[in-house]
């Protein structure tokens, strides 16, 4: 079977059907979870390790009301959960994307995608997990793979606030110069 490269699929059911096939086939399922605002030089970086554990790399995006939520932030995202998707979909190394929305009121993922596929590994960070969440991860995947991070000061909400710095640095400096 031809992995059908960069391809949303928001089904569940329909994800589990294509999933079944690879399984089948012998590949190795890769499975991995964020929000990908703001998509930088770390997230591609982990996209490709994560990648290299497997065969076929599923990726979900955190909906808009989900990072909201756990952020505990109105402001974000940045960019709009469909936008988000696509990036993800020009990326050679992703193979499927899916809608992540199953948060509840607390912001905590209900693991809805890999109860439904069982992925083989799971991949993520040391800080988008408390300990608890990582157990309850490990019953759903045959292994939880923590990665670092891929690059320093590349996470979206440090970019974010650096950019802010600088912009009220800047307006700052040309209100004083103004008023001189």
């Amino acid at each position: 079977m031809k992995v059908q490269k960069n391809s949303v699929i928001l089904d569940y059911q329909e994800l589990k059907r294509n999933i079944d096939a690879h399984k089948i086939l012998g590949h190795r399922i890769i499975c991995t979870v964020g929000s990908w605002d703001m998509l930088h030089i770390g997230h591609l970086r982990y996209l490709i390790e994560a990648k290299k554990r497997g065969d076929v790399l599923i990726v979900g995006v955190d909906s808009d009301r989900g990072i909201k939520l756990y952020k505990k932030n109105e402001l974000r995202p940045i960019i709009p959960q469909e936008e988000r998707m696509e990036m993800l979909k020009y990326q050679e190394c992703v193979d499927y994307i899916t809608l992540i929305d199953d948060i509840d009121d607390d912001g905590k993922w209900q693991y809805e995608l890999i109860k439904i596929i069982k992925p083989h590994i799971f991949v993520t960070i040391p800080e988008s997990y408390p300990e608890e969440q990582i157990q309850d991860i490990k019953l759903h995947s045959d292994e939880v793979l923590i990665l670092p991070r891929q690059a320093e000061n590349t996470s979206t909400t440090e970019i974010i606030e650096r950019m802010i710095k600088k912009h009220v640095e800047a307006l700052l400096s040309n209100i004083t110069k103004k008023g001189q």
